[in-house]
């Protein structure tokens, strides 16, 4: 079960879902040609880093080759000003101050990754090993976590792995900006950066195909929807500081879009909420580490 306000209802006019099991999927559109070159590495990444961000430390590659940037700290507004096209009502904006920095991994967790540290099958069902892992519940994200943070050379460093909370995430999303995306407020442009039901051709594409944001950090808009810590519930009043979300719900937070929906989904104020155990094939994660060092 899926919910968001005024989700149930725009769906059910329009007949589109974000969570859309394969059954319900969208009708296959022409697919854009995936880029040959590969993955962005750490160098390409590094480009992308602000002076600020450089003096926290390099882009780190871990023991299972997750790339992951440091995320400065900071304060930003979150959620959408009134004059938004799209906005809901659950995006009334308040100020939010991140008191630490923390490393996030630049891309969604892929099919390869998921498979190596929880030594279970792929359970995708669009299946590629660079291709964002999907039909991972909240809790299976959250195990994940769990067992990467187990890891030997992980756990002997000290670094502990976990999903972002929902204010980390829509400010790494961001990456300084304000507007309706982190490249700004056209959606003529959300192509260059996202895969969405306009140009994904009805499926996921290998991470790090599209244009990064400002932080380097790539498909924060599009291919997947991605787990947040948070319970869904509103936001509250006035100026908060590192934000954790409710302490008690029925739906987990997820952000970012899909292949499968539209571009109003895409936003970086968008947000929706589904049950812990849901596994949908436009559901997947990305990580953060706690510890800058």
């Amino acid at each position: 079960m899926r919910i968001s306000p005024l989700v149930l209802l725009l769906f059910a006019m329009i007949g589109c879902g974000s969570g859309t099991q394969s059954a319900k999927t969208p009708a296959k559109t022409p697919a854009e040609k995936a880029p040959v070159a590969k993955t962005p590495d750490a160098a390409t990444v590094k480009k992308h880093m602000t002076p600020a961000r450089l003096a926290l430390g390099d882009p780190v590659v871990n023991s299972v080759g997750m790339l992951l940037v440091p995320i400065p700290s900071g304060e930003f507004q979150m959620g959408s000003p009134a004059s938004e096209a799209d906005r809901r009502d659950d995006e009334t904006r308040y100020q939010v101050k991140i008191t630490k920095p923390f490393y996030l991994s630049v891309y969604e967790v892929t099919q390869e990754q998921y498979e190596q540290v929880m030594k279970v099958p792929n359970p995708s069902r669009l299946k590629g090993p660079q291709n964002p892992v999907e039909k991972v519940s909240w809790n299976d994200a959250v195990e994940f976590c769990r067992k990467l943070s187990a890891l030997p050379a992980e756990k002997s460093a000290g670094y502990v792995y976990r999903l972002p909370t929902e204010a980390e995430w829509e400010y790494a999303c961001r990456a300084g900006t304000q507007t309706a995306y982190s490249f700004g407020d056209s959606e003529s442009e959300l192509g260059d950066y996202a895969w969405y039901k306009k140009n994904s051709g009805g499926t996921t594409h290998p991470v790090g195909g599209k244009k990064p944001n400002a932080w380097g950090l790539y498909d924060m808009h599009g291919n997947v929807w991605e787990w947040c810590e948070d319970w869904h519930d509103i936001y509250p009043s006035g100026s908060v500081t590192d934000p954790t979300g409710a302490s008690s719900g029925s739906f987990r937070v997820d952000r970012g879009g899909s292949w499968n929906i539209s571009s109003d989904y895409c936003r970086s104020a968008t947000r929706i909420g589904d049950a812990p155990d849901s596994r949908y094939d436009s559901l997947g994660f990305r990580v953060l580490r706690s510890s800058i060092k």
